[in-house]
């Protein structure tokens, strides 16, 4: 199985920046696809940006234009930069990646608090 670590979160004030980190255990160049994912409070899991092995990217309306995804496969490292955050941004974040051979990992997640 492959081990996900995720950092970077934190507190931040509206309109600030964070760049979270998921470094891998394995190797993120031979992923079929990885992504960001997010949880607020009383509210299911839902996916927030996706990298394809191809590294063609997609993100979900409420940040397009303001986050980034993006991997340096020599650290195995996927990154999500956040700008311009938002008080409605606040959740626990996690990294998924899917290897074609069926293996799909999760990270612990990292929590965000966007908040004055």
């Amino acid at each position: 199985q492959v081990q996900l670590v995720e950092s970077g979160g934190g507190l931040v004030q509206p309109g600030g920046s964070l760049r979270l980190s998921c470094v891998a255990s394995g190797r993120v160049s031979s992923a079929n696809y990885m992504g960001w994912y997010r949880q607020a409070p009383g509210k299911q899991r839902e996916w927030v940006a996706i990298m394809s092995g191809g590294s063609s990217t997609n993100y979900d309306d409420s940040v397009k234009g303001r986050f980034t995804i993006s991997r340096d496969n020599a650290k195995n490292t996927l990154y999500l930069q956040m700008n311009s955050l938002k008080p409605e941004d606040t959740a626990v974040y996690y990294c998924k990646v899917v290897y074609n051979t069926g293996i799909i990992s999760w990270g612990q997640g990292t929590q965000v608090t966007v908040s004055s």
